[in-house]
């Protein structure tokens, strides 16, 4: 296929290449790809910044919007980015400059804000026209050395200007922020951790740098979330997820138990999780409540003003308060898990999951070249000023004469240099001070000035010819930072805490208050299941959707669990206080369980511990199953019998009766069956064509029989003349057996 590289016009004939399709869209996939990945959704392992965020900080500093000086508009603060350094729309930019002044998205933001800039909630930010902004302390610290010559620059996109690669970033701010984004291929999710444990971290690395992982987390304790919140994850697995760069964190809500008289209470949670919109949390434990999932719960209530306050209230005082925030935690997002994935791309640009000391040695590494450059900046400025100082110094010795080539020379300038030998820096330096300060220059002001700018010199050269020089001034840089946003300062503080989560058995205790009552449970024909209180004695009366029917009804109560056998062979269960009520037509089965529109329902019964049942297959194989073996609260259900599920009956006698379609029965010792938790089976009954129909258990004593069309019971005294072999053929059945070939109606 023949691929354009640009439109064609006169004479391009030679700008057309026929190219295989494959290979012209791997090429620019590729492309787009590593695009994607090291320009938008990775961030640099020296600042923790991606392009977006970089250029807002760095246009922020252009418009000297620092911590001191009155704030902008955002409208003017994302026109100068979008028109100098971001092509990208100005809503992305705009919802990156919010997200960097949000306190509960930022551990330190990085933007102040003025306005509104939405909230925990979800609620959305102000127009940018309406919103203000300059930055943070924090921000300051990252481009602290910019506009000396500390990082690299490059040219923006159109060329007019220039950008830098990277931040001086006076403080590990990958961590101390976090990070999350989607490229093509690969993620990153990095929590917020404390700048203050960090810059302890980095010490500990100055001082021994062969300091593992665990030794690391002796100060780094773990994320430290700006909403707060408990920590629940093991101590092996956050040192884990340090150790490899992935990994995930649990983190619970923070609450508190306040009394509220004569035995009641109330919990109170004042801080949620991370990147948990409390809106939607209020209105997930409503639902809760309402579809009967939170059995403890009995109302939630959001009393949050500046500070987040959720009042909950238990079902009845009785009621453990631990118990109730376990089984929340169990159902809702008061509990969430951090996915940690540290994917950042290092010094050179290539991507690439690091963990806790690699990340922090990139930080120290950079931060060793920033000084690096600084000093050199700092070198060049001084030795620009002794040069200029040499020259005020020769002046002074002969100012008399300096002072009459400036007033009678017609070329001072060239007369200074020739008469002194200066260079043309100096000259200028001469002749641009006024004769009145030229006359007033002191031999011991200018002396004193140049020993001490010379000191410097000396000094500045002896450090960049040291490496423990150079370190020593990383660390004391680190530790002048901590006394900014180190863990005593009121930013720096850590907020959120550890705990182990107590071993309580959510299940057990919630079923403990659950009202013991009676119900009937109805299955419609075409799966739609609900739950009716008391029992119904006339099923006639029952109401379905228009062209549905009656499937099952069985008498339950509120705390038995409900087992439903498919015809793939898997066993579904189900909660019976958690049923839909029976005032309308129930909910659809299919939105409870995974469960195929093929799959048939072949048996709905209430579970009793230490029962058992006999399954069988279509294909004439079987045997008992413990019912305990069927329960599984997956939505999945548990796969049980391998084959087309037929037969579920309970094993509450001693000899089973099988027919097949070919109208033969036969009639053999149940424990002839194996006990088994799931399988295949042995084989039932033998069949030249067809398979089995239907299946009977029946105790000796009592005598086999079955039930015909009208509904009465046939006694069958002769049975014993169908007993034979398992596995054999069997017998035609007996006259008057159902010409259905069942032993009871479907």
């Amino acid at each position: 296929m023949t691929i354009l590289t640009a439109p064609p016009g006169p004479g391009d004939g030679d700008r057309i290449l026929d190219e295989p399709l494959t290979e012209a869209l791997s090429r620019r996939y590729l492309a787009y790809a590593l695009s994607t990945i090291t320009g938008r959704a990775l961030p640099d392992v020296r600042d923790g910044l991606k392009p977006v965020h970089r250029r807002l900080l760095f246009a922020l500093h252009e418009m000297r919007l620092n911590p001191t000086a009155s704030a902008r508009k955002c409208a003017k603060v994302v026109g100068e980015v979008m028109g100098n350094f971001h092509p990208h729309g100005d809503q992305a930019i705009y919802d990156a400059l919010v997200r960097l002044a949000q306190s509960f998205s930022q551990r330190y933001p990085l933007v102040d804000g003025q306005g509104n800039f939405g909230n925990i909630d979800g609620d959305n930010a102000a127009a940018m026209r309406y919103t203000e902004c300059r930055m943070t302390e924090a921000a300051s610290l990252l481009l602290d050395g910019i506009d000396e010559n500390a990082v690299d620059f490059k040219p923006t996109y159109d060329g007019q200007d220039e950008e830098p690669v990277v931040l001086p970033a006076g403080f590990p701010n990958l961590l101390a922020n976090g990070s999350s984004g989607i490229a093509v291929g690969m993620a990153t999710s990095i929590p917020p951790h404390n700048a203050g444990e960090l810059i302890d971290a980095c010490l500990l690395l100055l001082q021994r740098p062969e300091a593992t992982t665990a030794d690391l987390m002796e100060r780094v304790k773990g994320p430290d979330f700006p909403t707060g919140g408990i920590i629940v994850e093991p101590q092996h697995s956050l040192l884990e997820t340090f150790e490899t760069g992935r990994g995930g964190v649990r983190l619970r809500a923070r609450w508190s138990k306040e009394d509220t008289g004569r035995g009641g209470y109330v919990i109170v949670v004042t801080e949620v999780p991370y990147q948990v919109k409390k809106a939607e949390l209020v209105e997930q434990l409503a639902d809760l409540i309402e579809n009967k999932k939170a059995p403890l719960l009995g109302d939630v209530r959001d009393e949050s003003a500046e500070d987040v306050r959720l009042v909950l209230e238990p079902k009845n005082r009785n009621v453990e308060p631990e118990v109730l925030m376990e089984s929340l935690f169990k159902l809702s997002a008061l509990e969430t898990r951090f996915p940690v994935n540290m994917n950042v791309l290092d010094a050179h640009g290539t991507p690439g999951v690091m963990g806790l000391k690699a990340i922090l040695r990139a930080f120290l590494d950079h931060r060793r070249e920033v000084l690096l450059r600084r000093a050199r900046f700092r070198l060049e400025k001084i030795e620009a000023r002794l040069h200029v100082l040499d020259g005020l110094l020769i002046a002074y010795l002969n100012l008399d004469e300096v002072i009459r080539i400036v007033r009678y020379e017609d070329e001072p300038k060239q007369k200074l240099i020739a008469a002194f030998d200066l260079s043309d820096i100096q000259a200028d330096a001469i002749l641009n001070t006024r004769l009145r300060q030229l006359a007033r220059l002191e031999e011991m002001e200018i002396r004193r000035e140049h020993a001490e700018l010379a000191e410097e010199r000396d000094g500045i050269m002896a450090m960049l010819a040291s490496d423990a020089a150079q370190w020593k001034l990383v660390g004391a840089g680190l530790a002048a930072m901590r006394d900014v946003i180190g863990v005593g300062t009121e930013v720096g503080r850590r907020r959120t805490d550890f705990a182990e989560a107590p071993a309580i058995d959510v299940d057990a205790a919630a079923e403990a208050f659950i009202p013991r009552e009676p119900i009937t449970v109805i299955l419609s024909d075409k799966g739609w299941i609900r739950a009716a209180k008391g029992r119904i004695d006339d099923p006639s009366e029952l109401k379905f959707k228009e062209g549905d029917k009656l499937g099952f009804i069985v008498p339950a109560e509120t705390t038995d669990k409900l087992l439903i056998f498919a015809s793939d062979g898997r066993f579904f269960t189900l909660d019976c206080s958690k049923l839909p009520g029976a005032r309308g037509h129930g909910e659809p089965l299919r939105l409870m369980v995974d469960i195929d529109d093929n799959v048939k329902i072949i048996d709905v019964f209430p579970h009793k511990a230490g029962r058992k049942r006999v399954l069988a297959s279509k294909e004439g194989y079987g045997f008992i199953m413990p019912e305990d073996e069927a329960l599984a609260f997956r939505k999945a259900g548990k796969q049980v019998l391998n084959g087309t599920a037929l037969v579920s009956l309970e094993a509450d006698g001693d000899q089973l009766a099988v027919v097949g379609d070919n109208g033969k029965i036969l009639i053999y010792p149940l424990e002839e069956l194996p006990e088994m938790p799931r399988g295949k089976g042995v084989k039932l009954q033998s069949y030249r064509e067809g398979g089995l129909r239907d299946a009977m258990v029946f105790k000796a004593e009592a005598g086999g029989g079955w039930i015909d069309a009208g509904g009465r019971n046939r006694d069958w005294p002769e049975w014993r003349d169908w007993i034979g072999k398992r596995a054999a053929a069997g017998k035609v059945a007996p006259r008057g057996f159902p010409v259905t070939k069942r032993f009871r109606p479907k």
